[in-house]
């Protein structure tokens, strides 16, 4: 399809990470059948769900480990079924990375509830070469890693890839795209890329459509939930807050609002925000389809929660792409017990000053919630330079990480003693033992990652 003005694109997006509301993606679909209904001929419109972070590919690892038709976004089901029968009747297209370590097996998912619900069976395509936890690319990691690699116990690899094969699968008739690990503005670009007809090196476009994709990636930020600050920035409806949707034109220009009659709102002060979230270098975003420049953007009002952003410039892509490595870390310990009432700050550093006694050969992590917490530190200087205050209200946690169980568990038993063996008053005592996960990143040059997509094979 030739770029032109009158066939513009929109993208609503319906969640920002794995657990977010299930209730999202409703209001964002009402909103885009009004809008293709009133629109020019030739508009489209998305739906994308990004529900992926640095960890969460590793935690769907472990659960395609215990069951080969798990591994993909928990919550699926929850988020696609109101919405699906309406999407496909009403040709609004969906892209996700749902599909986490098991794709196909989301894919699969998919096609089932196409039918529970009566609807026509989609056209699915699974996009893939992103995993790289297969024995088959340690080499590759270790020419990488090097040395760090020996005795690592590997639980994911993956690569972040960018829009190319989802443009391809969307270019081949896909009505659903399920990704696992790509970057997350390009399940924005892949649609703008097809729907435009873009080439993969058209970089200002690229460029402009990637941004359009960070503002939309983190779901109901943009529109005033991680914004908001009561007396500071008030932010009306957060228990209803609305969910971001582009419009984008053929040079990758966006204006940015958010679904009808939902809560929170879309400002300047929202749009900027989100732009500068994450963005190490406002002239160089790294992304796998382009490096992305915000040095001469603007943000400007465009009507009641709509902003445009112009001004983005792209270049040359990197000729890398860059992958998480996560691997078992050992167990990670927390105990937390609660004093309250006078002097219980006090009796909370004691039983912190117990646990160091009696755990020695662990490292602590000692908070006192409601008086020193968010604003202490893992060595504990933070702790030792606060002199003791009068908080009436204390929840002391202790935290340690050891490569051994026996010795993580050390922790757990030594918090749930203070019951008794004092200082007075404590309880409400609760423990936990926990796998840990450690993260190395690296570097591989692109031709080392072959990605590709595949359209799912639906029985009807």
């Amino acid at each position: 399809m030739s770029p032109s003005p009158e066939s513009s694109l929109l993208i609503g997006c319906a969640a920002g990470f794995s657990g977010d509301r299930t209730d999202a993606a409703g209001p964002v679909v009402d909103t885009l059948i009004a809008r293709l209904a009133g629109g020019p001929a030739g508009q489209r419109a998305f739906l994308i769900f990004e529900t992926l972070a640095e960890r969460t590919l590793a935690l769907a690892q472990l659960r395609r480990r215990a069951d080969p038709e798990a591994g993909y976004e928990p919550l699926l089901d929850a988020m696609l079924r109101p919405v699906l029968a309406r999407c496909l009747a009403h040709g609004i297209r969906i892209v996700s990375n749902f599909g986490a370590a098991n794709p196909r097996a989301a894919a699969r998912h998919i096609a089932r509830l196409a039918r529970e619900l009566g609807a026509p069976s989609p056209r699915i395509a699974v996009v893939e070469g992103d995993d790289l936890s297969g024995n088959e690319h340690r080499p590759l990691l270790r020419e990488q890693l090097g040395a760090a690699m020996d005795g690592m116990r590997v639980v994911s690899a993956n690569a972040y890839i960018g829009a190319e094969p989802i443009a391809a699968a969307l270019d081949a008739g896909a009505q659903i795209v399920v990704c696992g690990r790509v970057a997350d503005p390009s399940l924005t670009v892949g649609p703008a890329m097809s729907h435009f007809g873009w080439h993969a090196d058209d970089w200002e476009r690229l460029g402009r459509a990637t941004m359009a994709g960070h503002l939309l990636e983190c779901g109901a930020q943009v529109c005033g939930g991680y914004f908001a600050d009561p007396g500071y920035k008030d932010v009306p409806g957060l228990d209803a807050i609305g969910f971001p949707i582009a419009e984008i034109d053929a040079d990758g220009g966006c204006t940015l609002g958010k679904a009808e009659g939902s809560g929170g709102f879309v400002s300047e002060a929202t749009v900027k925000e989100q732009l500068l979230y994450e963005v190490h270098d406002p002239a160089a975003y790294l992304t796998p389809d382009v490096v992305a420049d915000i040095g001469e953007a603007e943000v400007r009002a465009a009507g009641a929660d709509r902003v445009a952003l112009s001004g983005v410039r792209g270049h040359a892509r990197p000729a890398q792409y860059k992958v998480n490595v996560c691997y078992e870390g050992g167990w990670l310990a927390e105990g937390e017990i609660s004093y309250a009432g006078a002097r219980a700050e006090a009796r909370a550093r004691l039983a912190a000053d117990i646990l160091r006694s009696r755990l020695a050969g662990l490292a602590l992590r000692v908070d006192l919630i409601g008086a020193l917490s968010i604003l202490a530190d893992d060595g504990g200087r933070a702790l030792a330079a606060t002199p003791a205050g009068e908080a009436r209200d204390v929840r002391l946690r202790v935290a340690a990480v050891h490569d051994e169980r026996a010795q993580a568990e050390r922790l757990t038993r030594e918090v749930m003693a203070l019951y008794t063996c004092g200082p007075a008053g404590g309880g409400g005592v609760r423990t936990a033992l926990t796998p840990r996960l450690n993260t190395r990143s690296c570097l591989l040059p692109r031709e080392q990652v072959p990605v590709r997509f595949e359209m799912l094979e639906v029985q009807s």
